[in-house]
C-alpha cells in the first residue's frame, strides 16, 4: 500500500492536491492528528478491500495534537514497520499566501485578536520547517493555480495528468423520450439509425441481445458513426484530461432508450476499455421500456 503525508503552509493548495488524490483513487483523510497515522495504516492494512493508495493531510490545523518533530518520528516509526511513507509537502512564498487569504476571506489557523496574518504565516513557517526539510517531495505553488498544482503533484507521483487513462469513462444509454441526462459532458444521438422496433422479430429484444445488436451494428452507417466517434474522442480525451478533468460521462440517446442507444453505449464501452481506459456502462431506461413492452403484450 502507497502511503502519502500531504503537509505544508495554509494556503498552499492543499485542499486542491486532497481533491486531486482522491479523484485519482486514493483514501484521502484531511486533518488527521498526526498520533493516529500508525492506527490509521494498520486498520487499511485489516481492511477487507485491499486499499491500495492512502493520502493523509497532516498539518497545524490539529492544534496542540500537532508537532512537526514528533511527526517526522511517527513517519519513521512507520517506515520501520514497513510502510513506505512518502511525504509531499506545499509552500508558498509570503505575499502569495497573504493574497489568497485575503481574497477567500478566511481566517488563518494561527490568526487571532493579538496575531497579525503575517505573524501566523511566520510562526507556521517555523514550526513546519522540519517537516519542510524531511519531505520527500516539496512543491513550491506561488505561481500556479489549482490546475497546475495539480498537474505538478502528478507528475511528481508518477502520474501523469495528461494520461487519458486516470480518467474514468462513463457511459449512459437514455430515451429521449425521457429528457436528456443533466450530468451529460457528451451527447451522441442515434436516432438516425434504423430502428429495431419496427422490425417484429426483435422487437422485444433489447440492444443487450445479439438480434438487435447484430441489426444495429450490421448497418454501414453504424459503423461509419462507430469510427468518427472513435476518431473523435481519441481528439477530446487527452485535451479534457490536460484540463483536469477526472471524470467523462457519454450519453448517447435513442427513441426509447432500449434498442440503438444500448448496443452503440456497450461497443463504445468495449472499445475504450480495449484501449486501457476506466470505463462504466449503464442503461437508464431499459427496464422501463421492456415494462411497457411488457404491458402492451398483455393488453
Amino acid at each position: 500500500m502507497r502511503c502519502l503525508i500531504l503537509t505544508g503552509m495554509s494556503g498552499a493548495g492543499k485542499t486542491s492536491v486532497l481533491r486531486y488524490l482522491e479523484d485519482s483513487g486514493f483514501l484521502c483523510v484531511d486533518n488527521l492528528p498526526p498520533m493516529m497515522i500508525a492506527k490509521f495504516l494498520e486498520l487499511c492494512g485489516q481492511a477487507s478491500t485491499r486499499i491500495k493508495q492512502v493520502a493523509l493531510a497532516v498539518d497545524i490545523r490539529s492544534g496542540e495534537f500537532f508537532d512537526a518533530k514528533s511527526v517526522r518520528v511517527v513517519i519513521e516509526d512507520a517506515r520501520r514497520s514497513g510502510h513506505p511513507i512518502e511525504t509531499l509537502y506545499l509552500d508558498a512564498v509570503d505575499d502569495e499566501l497573504i493574497s489568497r487569504y485575503k481574497e477567500t476571506r478566511r481566517d488563518h489557523p494561527l490568526a487571532g485578536e493579538e496575531t497579525t496574518l503575517t505573524e501566523a504565516i511566520a510562526k507556521e513557517r517555523e514550526m513546519l520547517q522540519p517537516l519542510r526539510e524531511f519531505a520527500t517531495f516539496l512543491v513550491d505553488t506561488s505561481h500556479m493555480r489549482p490546475r497546475q498544482t495539480a498537474m505538478a503533484v502528478g507528475k511528481l507521483l508518477d502520474r501523469d495528468p495528461g494520461d487519458v487513462r486516470a480518467m474514468r469513462i462513463e457511459i449512459l444509454s437514455f430515451g429521449f423520450k425521457r429528457g436528456l441526462p443533466r450530468s451529460s459532458d457528451l451527447v451522441y444521438d442515434v436516432r438516425f439509425l434504423p430502428n429495431p422496433f419496427y422490425i417484429q422479430e426483435i422487437r422485444l429484444f433489447t440492444g443487450l441481445e445479439e438480434p438487435v445488436r447484430n441489426f444495429v451494428l450490421g448497418h454501414p452507417a453504424t459503423q461509419e458513426f462507430l469510427q468518427r466517434t472513435y476518431d473523435m474522442l481519441a481528439f477530446l480525451l487527452p485535451h479534457y484530461r490536460e484540463e483536469g478533468k477526472q471524470r467523462l460521462m457519454i450519453s448517447v440517446g435513442c427513441t426509447g432508450g432500449a434498442h440503438r442507444s444500448v448496443a452503440i453505449s456497450e461497443e463504445l464501452a468495449r472499445h475504450l476499455a480495449s484501449l486501457g481506459l476506466q470505463v462504466d456502462v449503464n442503461h437508464r431506461d431499459i427496464e422501463i421500456e421492456k415494462g411497457l413492452w411488457q404491458s402492451n403484450s398483455e393488453t
